[in-house]
């Protein structure tokens, strides 16, 4: 490998172009590490292909065997792997008394299970070294949860859970588990959202409140949000300490959202019945 040796191989899923996981690659590269992108379609992510400084690979995190497969190919490649980031996630609106539970399904099995499949992929491997990270990517929702995306928030609420557990169970073994916690982000996730919001069924119970509903989607889009490759920037700069911290937030509402969640249910509450016009 050469002067690849000192690199760190640094695994990230959910690099699709516009996407936080896309500058969280650029970035890392541009720390020196060795990238292996990933992303359900390799054209998703063309602008890796075919430059020296990215491994891409095509990766569905909810199939184990694609998963063990694409691990197999960085040990192969790099003969080990430093850093994992499971970024990979999806959006999922609507009210929960509504919501197809085949929906709620689909979004646990691509934020909460796909990251646990790709963790106990790599584990044993950083196991044996011991050393690694393991980095999850959660959201300051779980801080203060508002109507309209109770299934994100929850699945994300659970992923805060297990990075909590990991950080301990792993601690003996020299791996370290961060848990990284968006604010307002500038993204591809409000159109994500919406391309899944049109699959739904139209609203019984809920139909009076389409419209605050769908706004849900941009509420981390405003002006103020912060520009995915500046999120990257200053995350990526702390993943990298040989100390990271175990937790790590920034962005718009990051603050506020810490805030909100030691005050009083009732003021909360308030607080988000209006926000969101429930």
């Amino acid at each position: 490998m050469g002067d690849d040796d000192d690199k760190q191989v640094v695994i990230i899923t959910g690099c699709s172009g516009g996407g936080i996981g896309h500058a969280f690659a650029r970035e890392f590269a541009a720390k020196d590490c060795l990238v292996v992108p990933t992303a359900r379609s390799l054209a998703s992510m063309s602008d890796f292909l075919d430059n020296p400084r990215f491994f891409p690979q095509e990766l569905d995190v909810l199939s184990d065997q694609n998963v063990n497969g694409v691990v197999s190919n960085v040990l192969d490649k790099f003969g080990r792997i430093d850093i994992v980031v499971n970024n990979a996630g999806i959006q999922c609106l609507g009210p929960l008394a509504e919501v197809p539970l085949s929906s709620i399904q689909r979004t646990y099995d691509t934020n909460v299970f796909g990251s646990l499949r790709l963790i106990q992929a790599v584990v044993p491997h950083m196991q044996l070294r011991r050393k690694g990270k393991i980095v999850n990517v959660g959201s300051v929702t779980v801080l203060a949860p508002g109507p309209w995306a109770g299934v994100y928030t929850s699945s994300k609420a659970a992923i805060h859970a297990l990075t909590d557990s990991l950080r301990l169970e792993l601690q003996p073994f020299g791996i370290k588990v961060v848990n990284i916690v968006p604010g307002a982000v500038r993204s591809n996730i409000a159109e994500s959202a919406i391309a899944n919001y049109s699959q739904m069924p139209e609203w019984k119970i809920y139909k009076r409140y389409e419209e605050a509903i769908r706004a849900r989607a941009y509420s981390s889009q405003g002006k103020r949000a912060m520009p995915a490759e500046v999120f990257a920037k200053k995350t990526v700069s702390r993943i990298l300490k040989e100390d990271p911290p175990a937790w790590y937030s920034t962005a718009q509402f990051s603050t506020i959202m810490a805030i909100m969640y030691h005050l009083p249910l009732f003021i909360k509450d308030f607080i988000l019945r209006k926000a969101m016009k429930c």
